[in-house]
């Protein structure tokens, strides 16, 4: 774990949770969308903002509604708009960043090769991507769409807000995946789901889940859903020959405190943004309570073991160390 220079940080950030749609089919479109709410959230004095899960170009909701077989051709089309990284549109996505003063994190379809991942960017306020992370295990459907992803992102990362981990939807239902962050030190976590997705059951589980890792890690959670307007569900429908329910509700964008409890309403319907301040101070106000990293955990008896290698197909077997490529040596990430 880094240290943390405590008197660096700020004690307190204004920070957002977003609830946005995609331009579907767009990666182009969704991308200028999401720049412009970066401006339009900088206005509003916002220092941090999470966006939803893989919103560049759109989660792909096709794989829950239709069959295997038939999903060939949107599948494609993912794979078509999906983000390389780096690319001219994370440059663009850094700079929007940059400008703003503003720590992002967005979730992407990121396109290696003939494979596409669910990933996790996360910009500092200066523009420099300073963590790209892939969903471990894809959930169900989205297994015939994702490839997985390897540990060398589940891990907390410092920035000008503080210290910040991410996972993605159901990655939450696990709890090492989430000790892991707890026990390298998050202050904030950003947490992304798809929304527009199982109706309300769904947004009632995203909210127990993360006011849980609120509870656990003594942190706070900044949570986004995504959202899909009538028209755009509609044009799924038609596109794939599914049904409308599934691709519903199941909205829950919040901000939760280290208690547990929401900071403001959430947003369930609708495109916008949660907006709150939040103090540091509640963070050790909780740990001096229960602190699953320190006084409150017993590492002689349970302890987490966590592989940080980044996985590759090709090891070097001169220098011991895995080949990932020209791609992958010169992303200062994976060095």
């Amino acid at each position: 774990m880094e240290n943390i220079k405590t008197s660096a940080l700020p004690k307190t950030v204004k920070v957002a949770a977003v609830q946005i749609a995609p331009v579907l089919y767009s990666r182009k479109g969704t991308v200028e969308k999401v720049i412009n709410k970066i401006s339009e959230l900088a206005k509003k004095g916002v220092e941090f903002a999470t966006f939803p899960e893989t919103i560049i170009p759109y989660y792909p909701y096709f794989s829950f509604i239709q069959a295997p077989y038939a999903m060939g051709k949107e599948h494609q089309r993912l794979m078509d708009e999906a983000i390389v990284v780096p690319s001219a549109e994370t440059e663009a996505i850094g700079e929007a960043a940059r400008q703003a003063n503003m720590v992002v994190s967005i979730g992407v379809n990121e396109r290696d090769g003939g494979s596409v991942y669910n990933t996790q960017l996360l910009f500092d306020a200066d523009g420099a991507l300073i963590q790209r992370r892939r969903k471990l295990t894809p959930t169900y459907h989205e297994r015939m769409v994702w490839g997985q992803g390897d540990a060398s992102g589940l891990s907390a990362v410092n920035s000008k807000v503080g210290r910040i981990g991410q996972l993605a939807c159901w990655e939450h239902y696990n709890p090492l995946f989430r000790y892991a962050l707890i026990a390298d030190g998050e202050q904030i976590h950003s947490a992304m789901y798809p929304g527009s997705f199982l109706g309300p059951l769904h947004g009632e589980q995203t909210a127990l889940n993360v006011r849980q890792h609120a509870l656990e890690s003594a942190c706070f959670v900044v949570c986004a859903t995504g959202w899909l307007s009538p028209e755009q569900q509609e044009q799924i429908a038609k596109d794939t020959g599914g049904p409308i329910g599934p691709i519903s509700g199941g909205c829950f964008t919040a901000i939760i405190g280290p208690d547990g409890q929401l900071i403001g309403e959430a947003l369930k319907t609708g495109e916008g943004e949660v907006i709150a301040e939040i103090d540091f101070a509640q963070i050790d106000a909780r740990k001096r309570l229960m602190d699953a990293n320190g006084h409150y955990s017993r590492p002689e008896l349970v302890s987490l073991n966590i592989d940080l290698t980044p996985a590759a197909q090709v090891h070097n077997p001169y220098s011991g160390k895995p080949y990932l490529g020209m791609k992958a040596e010169n992303n200062s990430i994976y060095n």
